[in-house]
């Protein structure tokens, strides 16, 4: 694939290392099926396309919901699983054509990264906060396992989905929250089941990856501004 042959050092011995780390711990701990091998893979691979700004992250995305939102549900994560499918795979293929439709020059894939007003950032911990108020009592009322850091993901996915349909930098931040959350709730489940160990490896790895997808934005805004201004 070309996209990934336009990975910087850097980008792919993160990659690599991802990679190595998620196939490893999955073998080694036994992982809770190919399906979440498959899907780990794909998560990590389609963070730091979005990293670069490239469309295609986004696409990637939406398959990796689908299979982490039935990963999800063989623990009763609930939350997981009504967040990803009913909230992040929608979301990702809206920013799949946002970003589409906002290159930063015409005729390249890059997005062009937006700058969000401090009345719609009020907007969106107001909704942020409503829909993680109705969330919390849905997924009570499914019992849902880890209630609390559930509600928590949901918050954290919301806030991060919204951002990156806005073309925020911000969104990888938010995220890199989301896999701390992530990394909570999976090492609880792993308490339980051992071959969950890989998921949590999973998240740590997407922590990384989303800690650099926000720098690379913060340099990226940096640089379109700049070419502009030339």
């Amino acid at each position: 694939m070309n996209i990934i042959k336009s990975f910087t050092k850097a980008e792919r011995a993160l990659w690599l290392t991802a990679l190595i780390l998620i196939t490893a711990s999955f073998f080694i701990f036994g992982g809770n099926g190919i399906l979440t091998l498959i899907a780990s893979i794909l998560g990590v691979t389609s963070i730091i396309i979005n990293a670069k700004g490239e469309p295609l992250g986004q696409l990637i995305m939406v398959f990796f919901s689908l299979m982490y939102g039935y990963i999800s549900f063989s623990f009763s994560y609930y939350g997981e699983m009504i967040t990803y499918l009913g909230m992040t795979m929608p979301m990702a293929a809206f920013s799949y054509i946002s970003w589409l439709r906002n290159p930063f020059k015409e005729g390249k894939t890059e997005v062009r990264v937006n700058t969000l007003s401090a009345l719609e950032v009020g907007f969106m911990i107001l909704l942020t906060g409503a829909v993680t108020f109705v969330f919390y009592f849905i997924l009570r009322h499914f019992n849902t396992a880890n209630l609390i850091p559930s509600t928590l993901s949901v918050a954290t996915s919301f806030a991060a989905v919204y951002l990156t349909f806005r073309r925020s930098e911000y969104f990888s931040l938010i995220y890199a929250m989301n896999d701390i959350v992530l990394v909570i709730l999976w090492t609880l489940a792993a308490f339980s089941d051992t071959s969950y160990i890989s998921v949590v490896i999973c998240f740590a790895m997407f922590l990384v990856s989303d800690i650099y997808g926000f720098i690379s934005w913060k340099k990226m805004k940096n640089r379109q501004k700049e070419s502009e201004l030339s």
